[in-house]
């Protein structure tokens, strides 16, 4: 059902990239929180995979692809061990970690958004279900870990804006017919770059007229 939108090997590739890194934030996360080797594990998981899981089952893409490509299974287990040997390394380079996070998200809001379109889900339902794929991962992992997901944090720099551009983005150029390798790869740069500016500049959604953060 899947058009070959982009290189199947390259998506992989990218994805791949991405659910790395996200894995790193998730397994962090867990030292910082004082988890054992199994919370790590859980938390780098369910950080990786968590968005994708949730946009295949409600498209219909079952079993989602974390269960039917060993890759993109075994691959938060690889940094979960990174993470639990050398995590006081990793902890320096937390800036690293971060920019590789905001290209999981500019790959994950386009790959999750073609994906939604390919099996016929409608333009916008798909501009949520690309957002849903990048931030998913990192609600579920704020959750598990006893914090307020970023996306709801009112200190916290905009995080859903940024997967919600790309995958709009996306929608715009298929309903166009101009979206191609290219132009999907520019909506994914669009989120990674509006990201990284957020990180850079402290760039915040506002709150509601007369309040504050807590």
């Amino acid at each position: 059902m899947d058009t070959a939108i982009v290189n199947p090997l390259v998506q992989e590739i990218l994805d791949l990239v991405g659910i790395f890194a996200f894995a790193l934030s998730g397994a962090l996360l867990a030292v910082r929180k004082r988890f054992d080797a199994v919370g790590i594990l859980v938390l780098a998981e369910v950080t990786a995979l968590g968005g994708g899981l949730f946009r295949d089952l409600v498209i219909g893409a079952v079993p989602p692809v974390a269960f039917t490509n060993v890759a993109y299974f075994t691959t938060p287990l690889v940094a979960a061990v990174v993470v639990f040997f050398w995590h006081p390394r990793l902890a320096r380079i937390r800036r690293f970690v971060m920019f590789f996070d905001a290209v999981g998200l500019g790959v994950f809001c386009v790959a999750g958004s073609i994906k939604a379109l390919n099996y016929g889900m409608h333009p916008l339902a798909a501009i949520a279900l690309g957002a849903a794929t990048a931030i998913g991962g990192g609600a579920a992992r704020d959750l598990l870990a006893g914090e307020i997901p970023a996306l709801l944090h009112p200190k916290s720099e905009i995080y859903a804006v940024p997967a919600l551009l790309g995958s709009a983005l996306v929608s715009i150029l298929a309903v166009t017919g101009v979206l191609t390798p290219i132009t999907s790869s520019l909506a994914a740069l669009l989120a990674i770059v509006v990201r990284l500016l957020a990180l850079r500049y402290g760039w915040r959604a506002p709150l509601a007229r007369g309040t504050g953060p807590a």
